[in-house]
């Protein structure tokens, strides 16, 4: 399989966790693509022109992440990162915090980008408090977090990380201790270290 990715990107970094969480890691070749300068080149695999995107071994191509990470979970024998049943919900529920907080993070950075990021505004504000709201509410949920290693914990941990990449004052381990304790934990883990944003 190949995987159009660029290390700063969450959303890669979310699908490289998973899959090195789940062993598939070295069945996947890693094509760095800089999606802005190469857009013509990503869009012959996805229309979207937007990362991640993974080919198969067919040579269908997979998109988005949150698409990605589901493929990947049904190549490998391991504990599942997206269980089935009741035990789902949950994990869906909380991949779905996780990204609400990432994207909101993003359009953040996409404000840098475009050179709008001095003056706060009423969007700004609301990505900002997006981002505290889902960190109060994933600390409401520790005892749910703690001790588990799925695609929910692992968008949590990975959009924490990117907050912390292109935000490092934002300050969002503030009234969130028990949070700021399962991130560092997290963090540790072998996935995490082997995949850091640049």
């Amino acid at each position: 399989m190949k995987l159009y990715h660029n290390p700063a990107s969450p959303y890669t970094r979310k699908v490289t966790v998973l899959a090195h969480e789940t062993g598939l890691m070295d069945r996947i070749e890693l094509m760095p693509i800089k999606v802005w300068e190469e857009t013509d080149r990503i869009r012959r695999d996805n229309p979207l022109g937007k990362i991640p995107t993974l080919i198969s071994d067919k040579g269908d191509a997979v998109y988005d992440s949150t698409v990605i990470c589901a493929f990947l979970d049904t190549l490998h024998d391991g504990p599942k990162m997206i269980p089935q049943g009741d035990a789902r919900w949950p994990v869906e529920n909380l991949h779905a915090l996780a990204q609400g907080m990432t994207d909101a993070a993003l359009s953040l950075r996409a404000d840098v980008m475009r050179g709008r990021d001095k003056e706060a505004d009423f969007y700004s504000d609301r990505m900002r408090a997006t981002i505290t709201s889902a960190c109060d509410e994933a600390e409401r949920r520790l005892t749910e977090i703690e001790g588990k290693v799925n695609l929910g914990t692992i968008a949590l941990a990975v959009g924490l990380a990117y907050v912390d990449f292109r935000f490092p004052t934002f300050g969002w381990r503030d009234g969130h201790p028990g949070l700021a304790k399962w991130f560092e934990t997290f963090a540790d883990r072998p996935s995490m270290k082997a995949t850091p944003p640049a």
